[in-house]
């Protein structure tokens, strides 16, 4: 008799499990789809931050999920402004940024690549959303200074990743196809065409 109860709970444990392996399997399906698509995956993740947006200013709460948020972006910026290998802290043999005009090109590699850095910017805004559904979490607090430390510390930041960015000379966004002013062929020097 002691085993038939526990005989159903392990027979029910592996439709769950199968449930939410295939649940897995799917989502990761169509994040995997979505991978070049990143102009569509910034609008939805938009579209996605101002209903969270919306939200708050309904409620007229939760400012304290909103400045953990907002402390959670201004970090996850940072790892996406940031070079994998940080020439300042670790002088290593891989590759680094090149210092002078002389050094050989070795592209920009992110510590936290654009993919990575918009599903957790995404799922940070699912959470948050979620989190305002729920009493415990609106902690009573005077907003507007919430939001003053919030942009002293974002300017604090980004003017240290600035100069970070100056000293060793990188930008961390491709800005179109590089365009050099090297030698011309002799085709197009000339100016003259034989018609």
């Amino acid at each position: 008799m002691e085993g038939t109860g526990g005989g159903s709970a392990a027979a029910a444990a592996p439709p769950v499990n199968q449930w939410l392996q295939d649940f897995s399997r799917l989502f990761q399906y169509y994040l995997d789809k979505s991978t070049p698509h990143a102009t569509y995956r910034w609008i939805g993740t938009f579209v996605l931050a101002s209903i969270y947006v919306l939200r708050v200013f309904y409620v007229q709460g939760f400012y304290i999920v909103s400045y953990g948020l907002g402390i959670y972006l201004l970090n996850l910026l940072i790892g996406f402004l940031s070079p994998l290998v940080d020439p300042e802290l670790e002088p290593s043999d891989g590759p680094m940024l090149p210092t002078k005009g002389s050094d050989e090109f070795k592209p920009f590699i992110r510590r936290l690549p654009e993919f990575k850095f918009w599903y957790s910017f995404t799922k940070a805004f699912c959470i948050a959303f979620v989190m305002t559904f729920f009493s415990v979490f609106d902690v009573p607090v005077f907003w507007p200074i919430l939001l003053c430390y919030w942009i002293v510390l974002f300017a604090l930041t980004m003017r240290r990743q600035i100069a970070h960015m100056i000293k060793y000379k990188y930008i961390p966004f491709n800005l179109g196809k590089q365009k050099y002013g090297g030698k011309k062929s002799s085709a197009s020097s000339s100016g003259t065409r034989s018609d």
